[in-house]
């Protein structure tokens, strides 16, 4: 299996790796989330019933209020954050919220990475120095 490397600007120090969850849409943290358990809770969403707990998040950015960043704050305090998030679009709330969840985070790809990783991929994140690393998935 061919690895794959995208780089772009790290936002948040430090490395992670694990499964990717993919989605092509913004998260909402007030109301769009479940503190407890990490599940998106937004009815209309691409990931409702899905937990980000303990995966490389991949999404574009974050949508709604300026509470955003609280919410995925408890996340973290409660252990169901993400492992890292990689996402497209940087605001001062997705901003804010990279840095209470206080996981690598990586952003300004080179290329897409809504377009190149896929939920189930096994994803490395280094934050340090930018790096996004993929390593496909077996498809059935």
């Amino acid at each position: 299996m061919e690895k794959i490397l995208i780089k772009g600007r790290g936002v948040i120090g430090g490395s992670a790796e694990g499964e990717a969850l993919v989605t092509h849409d913004a998260i909402s943290g007030w109301g769009g989330i479940n503190c407890l358990t990490g599940e998106v809770t937004e009815f209309r969403h691409e990931l409702y019933k899905k937990s980000f707990a303990g995966k490389i998040l991949v999404f574009p950015g974050a949508k709604g209020s300026s509470g955003w960043s609280i919410h995925f704050h408890y996340c973290r305090l409660l252990g169901t954050a993400p492992k890292a998030v990689v996402y497209n679009i940087t605001t001062a709330k997705m901003a804010s919220g990279a840095v209470v969840m206080g996981v690598p985070a990586v952003t300004d790809l080179e290329q897409d990475p809504l377009g190149i990783i896929k939920t189930g991929d096994w994803v490395k994140v280094d934050g340090d120095v930018g790096t996004v690393e993929i390593i496909p998935a077996i498809q059935p």
